[in-house]
């Protein structure tokens, strides 16, 4: 049996951990611990797919609004476990993060997703319906 928890106590965010490491690998186990408490005021929260007991799938997000996505989730964080991938644990998510936007009042989701992940991009476009609508510039200082 899957389904979605939100991630909340320092036990729940270490047991995503090495679901979210694949993703966030330049991040140790540490780092992402203060990372999340520093970003929780800011409205970012952590969800999971658990199947069979185990997290499969993570998601962090946060309801903000600006300009040009007006009320909208912003997906942070989005990866399923390498090993159960293809098993529709990460549609699950996005749909139930969808339902979770409309219900928050959102006009959309948006997220970015690095140039490298072709598959992700497939997953998004193809079988999720999203567009690709903007390129993400970043400077380092």
């Amino acid at each position: 049996m899957s389904e979605i928890v939100e991630l909340i106590s320092e036990s729940d965010l270490r047991r995503c951990w090495p679901v979210m490491r694949e993703l966030r690998s330049h991040l140790d186990e540490a780092t992402f611990l203060d990372l999340v408490e520093r970003m929780r005021p800011d409205g970012y929260r952590l969800f999971a797919r658990v199947d069979a007991g185990e997290v499969v799938a993570v998601a962090g997000i946060a309801v903000t609004t600006n300009l040009y996505d007006l009320r909208h989730v912003w997906v942070y964080d989005l990866v399923t476990r390498a090993d159960r991938r293809s098993e529709g644990h990460g549609q699950a998510l996005l749909e139930w993060i969808e339902e979770f936007a409309r219900r928050e009042g959102c006009e959309r989701i948006a997220l970015s997703s690095g140039v490298q992940r072709i598959e992700a991009h497939r997953f998004y476009e193809g079988r999720m319906g999203y567009d690709r609508t903007s390129h993400v510039f970043r400077k380092m200082l």
